[in-house]
């Protein structure tokens, strides 16, 4: 008896985790097709003949491939130019982030620093609140910053949240190795640097990947303080040609009369196409970091 009321137990239990999986499955199903679908739409819109665009004939896969669209916008010089400026300003912003983030994350993860409290206060205090939108960018603009390169680059040196993660796997490190490179003579600066840094290298991925995505897609910054064209970063070239200006490449380029007549959804799409493609190249790289290092980060509370 006892034996049948335990086989019925099992039963129910096998039966109801094999619902759960099935209904975990669905939902990832239809989370994949909702993230994947839009892309894939626009790219194959900008695969697709115009005439297959304006007629709504493009679902899923490219209809009549037809490359024009693609050729008008890379022929368009200011794209390259402002890829340009998003390659300058995500390279050096980004090692200038992971530096001063190390150099600030570091002497904040010693308990021996005499003012580790009181930074770890106001590091957190800046998280909550700011001087707004005004100051700074009075600030800015008093310290000779506006329309300069630099500007993309210095007001945003440094992320409070990802020095807490960063503070956080370096008290990850056992004490003692620190104590034992102090005794052989090691000073703080070659602790770091040979010692603290290289133990962290998953997390120092993760960072890297979070300073470089946000440095590709700023456009906010860029939107306040530039106003050369010649310094604008991708985002601003692709919001005024999503929202401003669909018609500028096309008519600002030597193209052929079958270009001229797309559909200026398609050249839009493009612009998306092209200005993803360096992220989707990059992600892969450090993909295999990013949970052991946002684990190995993580904040404490």
């Amino acid at each position: 008896m006892k034996t049948g009321v335990k086989r019925r137990k099992e039963f129910h239990g096998s039966v109801g985790d094999i619902v759960f999986d099935l209904i975990i499955w669905v939902f990832l199903f239809f989370a994949v097709v909702v993230c994947v679908y839009p892309f894939i739409y626009v790219l194959s819109v900008s695969l697709s003949s115009g005439q297959a665009v304006n007629q709504g004939k493009v679902v899923l896969f490219p209809v009549d491939l037809n490359l024009e669209a693609l050729k008008t916008v890379l022929n368009y010089k200011q794209l390259w130019i402002s890829y340009g400026n998003t390659f300058f300003y995500t390279v050096v912003g980004t090692v200038l982030n992971v530096v001063f983030t190390c150099l600030a994350a570091y002497p904040l993860s010693r308990k021996r620093f005499c003012l580790r409290k009181q930074m770890n206060f106001l590091l957190a205090f800046t998280m909550y609140f700011s001087g707004g939108l005004i100051p700074v960018y009075i600030i800015v603009t008093k310290l000779g910053l506006y329309d300069s390169r630099l500007v993309m680059i210095l007001p945003v040196l440094i992320s409070a949240y990802n020095v807490m993660i960063c503070r956080s796997a370096f008290e990850s490190i056992s004490e003692e190795l620190f104590e034992e490179a102090a005794i052989e003579g090691a000073n703080d600066f070659y602790i770091l640097t040979k010692i603290a840094v290289p133990l962290i290298k998953p997390t120092l991925a993760v960072l890297t990947l979070y300073y470089a995505v946000a440095r590709y897609n700023d456009f906010f910054s860029a939107m306040l303080y530039i106003s050369d064209s010649t310094k604008e970063p991708l985002q601003i070239f692709l919001r005024r040609i999503l929202l401003q200006a669909s018609m500028e490449i096309m008519q600002t380029t030597n193209i052929n009369m079958g270009a001229l007549s797309q559909s200026t959804i398609q050249v839009r799409y493009v612009c998306i196409v092209v200005s993803v493609v360096p992220i989707m190249l990059v992600v892969p790289l450090v993909q295999k970091y990013l949970v052991q290092g946002t684990m190995l980060g993580a904040v404490k509370g």
